[in-house]
C-alpha cells in the first residue's frame, strides 16, 4: 500500500520533460556565457541553484491538496499585489530602475522581479474565480457570461495597473494574453469573445498605426525612458528603414540564428555577439550552436509540455475545475513566452525582455515557473489518485 501511494507522486512524463528542459537550458547558457558579458560570472552554476530552489518549491506544494490551494489563492493574489505596490514606493537603494523600468528588488547578491511571481498567483486566483462562478451559475446566459468577463478583467487589471506604473509594458502584455486565453477556456459565449477581439484589434491597430505614422510624437508621449520601446516597434514593423542602432538586437538575433544552418557550430563555437545572450536571446544561441535541428527539438519539447497541459486540464475538469483552469492558465503563460521570445528572434514579433521560460537564465523567471509547474504537478498527482480510486 505504501508503494502504491508513493507511485502517485511519480509523474514520469512531467519529470522527463523537466530534465530535458534543464539539460537544454544549461547547455545553452554554457554556450551563451563564452563572451563573458558580465565579468566572467558562471551563469550555469547560478541557474542550477535556481533550479534546485524551484525543485524545493515543487516538493513543498505536494504537501497541499487542490482544496487547500483553492482556499489560499485569494491570499496569495493579495500578497502579490501588495509586493508589487511596495516595489513602486521602495527607494532606489533596493529598487533601482533598470532599462527605464522599476521592476526589480535589488538586494545584495539577489535580484527579484515580483511581477514574475504575481503571474502565478494571478492565474491561481483567476482559476478560483472562474471555478466558483461556474459552480454558482451552472446554466450559461449572456448576463452570467458578461458577469464572469467583468470578474476576470478586474482580477487581471489590478496587477497590470501596478506593472504599467513600473513602465514594464512587455510583462503587462503577458498578463493580458493570459486573461484573454482564460476568457476562452472559461466557456464565455463566442459572441462576447468575438466582440472583445474586435475591440482589442481595433485599439491595437489604432495605436500601432499612430506609432508608425508619428514615431517622434509617440516617443514624446511615452517619455525618454520608454522611447526605446517605440524604436523596437518600428524595427519590427520595418527593420530595413531603421538605423543600425535601432535594429541592432534584431540584426544580431537573425544573424546568429541563420548562421547555425542545419546542425549548428557546436559548443564553444558561437561567433555572433548578442546582448543578454543568456536570457532574452537564448534561442538565437541555441540556433547558432545546434542549428535548425536543435531549434526544432526545443520547439518540440514545448509542444509536448503544452500537449500535457491541455490533456491534463481536460481530464481533470470533472474532478476539479479549479485545477483544470490552472493548467489552462499555466499553458497560456508558457505559450505567450515561447511565442514572443522565439518570435522576436525570427522577426515576427517586436523585441522585448520576455524570457524563454524553463531555458533562459533568471532567478525570478525560473523560480516562478517552477512554482507554477509544482501546482501542475499536484494536479497530475490528484488526477492519478482519482483514477486509481475510480478503477478499484
Amino acid at each position: 500500500m505504501l508503494n502504491k501511494k508513493q507511485s502517485y507522486y511519480m509523474q514520469t512524463d512531467l519529470i522527463v520533460l523537466f530534465i530535458l528542459f534543464v539539460c537544454v537550458s544549461l547547455l545553452a547558457i554554457y554556450n551563451a556565457q563564452q563572451f563573458e558579458q558580465y565579468d566572467g560570472k558562471n551563469f550555469v552554476i547560478q541557474q542550477i541553484v535556481w533550479y534546485i530552489i524551484g525543485i524545493c518549491f515543487i516538493a513543498t506544494i505536494q504537501f497541499f491538496d487542490l482544496e487547500q490551494l483553492y482556499k489560499v489563492s485569494i491570499y496569495s493574489y493579495i500578497a502579490g499585489l501588495i509586493v508589487l505596490a511596495i516595489l513602486l514606493v521602495s527607494p532606489e537603494s533596493i529598487a533601482r530602475e533598470i532599462n527605464g523600468a522599476k521592476s526589480w528588488f535589488t538586494l545584495p547578491g539577489l535580484s527579484i522581479q515580483p511581477a514574475e511571481f504575481a503571474k502565478i498567483t494571478t492565474i491561481l486566483y483567476m482559476s478560483r474565480v472562474i471555478a466558483m462562478h461556474r459552480s454558482k451559475f451552472e446554466l450559461n446566459t449572456l448576463k452570467t457570461d458578461i458577469l464572469l468577463l467583468i470578474k476576470i478583467l478586474i482580477v487581471v487589471a489590478l496587477p497590470i495597473g501596478l506593472i504599467m506604473m513600473q513602465s514594464d509594458f512587455g510583462t503587462s502584455m503577458v498578463y493580458l494574453f493570459i486573461a484573454g486565453m482564460m476568457i476562452i477556456f472559461a466557456g464565455i459565449s463566442w459572441k462576447i469573445i468575438l466582440s472583445l477581439i474586435g475591440i482589442v484589434a481595433a485599439g491595437a491597430g489604432a495605436v500601432l498605426g499612430f506609432i508608425v505614422k508619428f514615431p517622434d510624437l509617440a516617443k514624446e508621449i511615452v517619455g525618454k525612458g520608454n522611447a526605446y520601446q517605440i524604436d523596437r516597434i518600428m524595427t519590427w514593423f520595418d527593420p530595413a528603414q531603421q538605423t543600425s542602432n535601432a535594429s541592432y538586437h534584431f540584426d544580431r538575433a537573425i544573424m546568429g540564428l541563420g548562421s547555425g544552418q542545419l546542425f549548428g557550430k557546436g559548443l564553444n563555437s558561437i561567433e555572433v555577439y548578442y546582448p543578454e545572450a543568456h536570457s532574452d536571446f537564448i534561442y538565437s544561441v541555441i540556433g547558432e550552436s545546434f542549428g535548425f535541428v536543435g531549434g526544432a527539438i526545443v520547439i518540440f519539447l514545448y509542444f509536448m509540455l503544452l500537449y500535457k497541459l491541455v490533456t491534463l486540464g481536460l481530464n481533470m475538469f470533472q474532478h476539479s475545475p479549479f485545477g483544470s483552469y490552472f493548467c489552462f492558465g499555466f499553458l497560456s503563460l508558457i505559450l505567450v513566452h515561447v511565442f514572443q521570445n522565439i518570435g522576436m528572434t525570427i522577426g515576427i514579433m517586436p523585441i522585448t525582455g520576455i524570457p524563454l521560460l524553463l531555458i533562459s537564465y533568471g532567478g525570478s523567471s525560473v523560480m516562478s515557473t517552477m512554482l507554477g509547474l509544482g501546482i501542475v504537478y499536484r494536479v497530475a498527482v490528484e488526477y492519478t489518485i482519482q483514477n486509481d480510486y475510480l478503477f478499484k
